[in-house]
């Protein structure tokens, strides 16, 4: 009893690292083709032949081509909400969130920002869609921060800490590609965070 227990234990384990990796294979194949011939210029029956599936089976995994560029987005949010569970005990709730930006975006070679992001100005589906993203990337955000700090007297400081981590890395982004990636995105993640911290601890000189 108990080897057929793990035998269909092990079977659906199998079943889903075969779909995490179609489902990555299809996103790379995917981006590879946007990259070479344009969104509207790429059709489903290609990006399905490059990653070795049928047009049908594609429909399993995504419900259209702009939900491969929209997967890259959902995907940062949970890389950031990982990277805050693992933060050092030391750090404060939003030094957490500034060191998951960072060593998130130090995965992420220069170049494919900034084709990533020309790529989905192209679409305006994909960037209204986008929009919708951040508020999501703000509550995993907040979630992963619950986890860490879960007295109930800090929520409203950690959802605080959430919208104004997500605002700082939205203008960190905007400026790096206005300048099309003349500083490096750490950089301008290191000095978006560093002005909120600095506004929220500075005293007014008026007062």
């Amino acid at each position: 009893m108990k080897n057929s227990e793990s035998n269909v234990e092990a079977g659906a384990g199998l079943r889903e690292r075969k779909k995490r990796e179609t489902k990555k294979r299809l996103t790379e194949k995917g981006i590879a083709l946007f990259l070479e011939k344009g969104i509207e210029h790429t059709t489903l029956d290609e990006i399905a032949a490059a990653a070795g599936i049928s047009r049908r089976t594609f429909f399993y995994y995504f419900t259209s081509k702009d939900e491969i560029l929209l997967s890259l987005q959902s995907g940062i949010g949970e890389m950031l909400a990982d990277a805050v569970r693992k933060a050092p005990a030391t750090s404060t709730p939003i030094d957490a969130v500034r060191d998951a930006a960072v060593s998130v975006c130090k995965a992420i070679p220069t170049d494919d920002m900034i084709e990533m992001d020309r790529l989905m100005r192209t679409s305006p589906g994909v960037q209204a869609r986008k929009q919708a993203s951040y508020v999501q990337q703000e509550v995993e955000i907040y979630e992963a921060l619950r986890e860490r700090w879960p007295e109930p007297e800090r929520s409203m400081a950690l959802r605080v800490v959430a919208m104004l981590s997500v605002g700082a890395m939205r203008i960190a982004g905007d400026i790096f590609n206005q300048e099309k990636g003349a500083r490096p995105m750490v950089d301008l993640l290191e000095e978006a965070f560093g002005s909120v911290i600095h506004e929220v601890q500075s005293e007014d000189p008026r007062a």
